[in-house]
């Protein structure tokens, strides 16, 4: 059911690191994140914000920059442990026609940008700037508190292979999704808990959310407060509620261009070797929420293009159980 994994990759990735967002506006970008969310600004100008969460202590976590196609994301970042480790994975991915370039990138050491096979455009660095972390200055406190970033998701056209390709990193499962002996999302990690990237079968490559944790449960429901409070109640569109993978507390909202970050409660360890994956079933209603009503459609097929990149639909789209077919059955319809 899962590809093999390398557990001695041919370079070191460490964890999820920062995702660059194009947004239309930016000063409205700036306030949802930092109001609503309550991450912390490090730099900024005319035209880009960097952003991190109060435990960060790395320049940036979320890269807002001012673009005419807000609504799409640029890149998704991934550290590395050294410097060397950059020019292993330039040749390693050369080596496989796929792309890879050097790039300057403020803030940040040495810069490679790459694309995995479906032509999701990654960004990887060994080092940036540091700030001091901000998680006891509570008088600076706004919005839901977020610590630091924690994970992305993306939707891919074939799951297995995707899943092939970053297990071939080092990636490992802490769980699954699966229907039969098919692989729908894959939960895959590196930094230690069990999710650093999520891939599930969908039209893409797109981004379908960026995560970030909070400290306390409260926390997530301060999220949809301030969002009230801001004029983005209808920003949250899922939760909260409790994930069936991973257990964890979470709601889900969208930027003003549409974009979906989740916040949630954080995660379990996944340090040791012998753990095995877990399996959940596609086909179990109690999968993607332990209670509550499923989510909307639009929850499931919505996510952020990436700027630029060609997209492929899946030979078979899934058929997730949505509210609206929850409430069609219900009505015998």
């Amino acid at each position: 059911m899962l590809p093999p994994v390398d557990l001695r990759p041919p370079f070191n990735i460490t964890r999820a690191s920062h995702v660059r967002l194009g947004v239309a506006d930016l000063a409205r970008s700036r306030d949802f994140y930092t109001k609503i969310l309550g991450l912390v600004v490090s730099d900024e100008d005319s035209t880009t914000c960097y952003l991190r969460g109060l435990q960060e202590a790395c320049h940036h976590s979320l890269v807002l920059e001012q673009s005419a196609d807000g609504g799409t994301c640029r890149r998704v970042g991934f550290r590395v442990f050294f410097d060397e480790d950059l020019d292993v994975a330039y040749r390693w991915f050369r080596d496989r026609d796929l792309s890879a370039e050097w790039v300057e990138a403020p803030h940040q050491g040495r810069t490679l940008h790459v694309s995995d096979p479906v032509g999701t455009p990654l960004e990887l660095c060994a080092t940036m700037e540091t700030r001091p972390r901000r998680h006891i200055d509570f008088e600076a406190y706004q919005g839901a508190h977020a610590q630091r970033l924690d994970h992305y998701q993306v939707l891919a056209p074939d799951t297995y292979e995707l899943c092939a390709f970053y297990g071939a990193l080092g990636f490992r499962n802490s769980e699954y999704l699966a229907h039969g002996d098919e692989l729908l999302g894959a939960f895959m990690f590196r930094k230690g808990t069990c999710l650093d990237l999520a891939i599930v079968k969908g039209t893409g490559p797109r981004l379908h959310h960026v995560a970030y944790t909070v400290s306390e449960s409260r926390d997530i429901f301060g999220a949809c407060d301030f969002a009230g409070i801001e004029g983005y109640g209808d920003a949250v569109e899922r939760g909260p509620g409790r994930h069936g993978p991973g257990g964890m507390l979470f709601v889900y909202l969208r930027d003003p261009d549409g974009h979906r970050v989740e916040v949630f409660n954080s995660h379990y360890q996944t340090i040791d070797v012998e753990l095995e994956p877990v399996r959940w079933d596609a086909g179990a209603l109690s999968t993607n929420a332990r209670w509550g009503l499923p989510a909307l459609e639009k929850w499931y097929v919505e996510a952020s293009d990436f700027a630029d990149v060609p997209q492929k639909p899946p030979d078979q789209p899934p058929q997730p159980m949505t509210l609206e077919r929850l409430l069609l059955d219900q009505r015998g319809e």
